[in-house]
């Protein structure tokens, strides 16, 4: 049993527009998203200061608890939200995910805090999965105004998904590909587009 929100606070600036609403193969993202959640977890919350443009999506939109605390503050709030004791979150911008790394990433989360993809040295904060334990470290971070997601870390149990793990359910980690720009656009519509 796994909740799952989508952040969908960011400004979009390097898009130009709000790409959580951007078509992606001729699916606005958000709906991909929503597609694949749909599937791991029947409590979906999307986190959104601005619920207007999501209303249409029939979910609960919630703004973040902590404003101006960019995705930790998001991250926090769904954790605060949801009716399972871990969470799923995954950014609004990302057309790719992979079913079957969720699923995998899910059945490790009994005996952990966190379950983050890895690949070298890049972790992946907002394609993992979080228990409520790490909600009181969490805000002892952004009391003292910390924003960055592991800074957290050191206080919870960290399972870190390897990329040997990782490229057997998605063999070209397209599962962390995301959209910020014109140009991630124009490669994730070429990469939907058949040879």
């Amino acid at each position: 049993m796994i909740s799952s929100i989508i952040l969908a606070g960011g400004q979009s600036r390097r898009l130009g527009v709000n790409k959580a609403l951007v078509p992606v193969g001729g699916v606005p993202l958000i709906e991909r998203e929503l597609a694949v959640l749909r599937l791991l977890s029947a409590d979906l919350h999307l986190i959104a200061n601005d619920s207007e443009p999501y209303r249409h999506l029939g979910l609960p939109i919630t703004a973040d608890a902590w404003p101006d605390a960019g995705s930790l503050g998001g991250l926090y709030t769904g954790l605060r939200i949801a009716r399972h004791p871990h969470v799923l979150a995954v950014g609004c911008d990302m057309p790719f995910l992979s079913l079957p790394l969720l699923r995998y990433m899910a059945g490790l989360a009994a005996d952990y805090d966190v379950i983050i993809p890895r690949t070298g040295k890049l972790i992946e904060p907002l394609h993992a999965i979080y228990s409520r334990a790490c909600l009181a470290p969490m805000e002892d971070l952004l009391r003292r105004g910390g924003r960055r997601i592991i800074a957290f870390f050191p206080h919870v149990r960290v399972r870190y998904v390897e990329q040997a793990e990782i490229e057997i359910y998605d063999p070209e980690r397209r599962s962390f590909f995301n959209i910020n720009t014109p140009e991630d656009l124009a490669t994730a519509e070429r990469l939907l587009s058949p040879s």
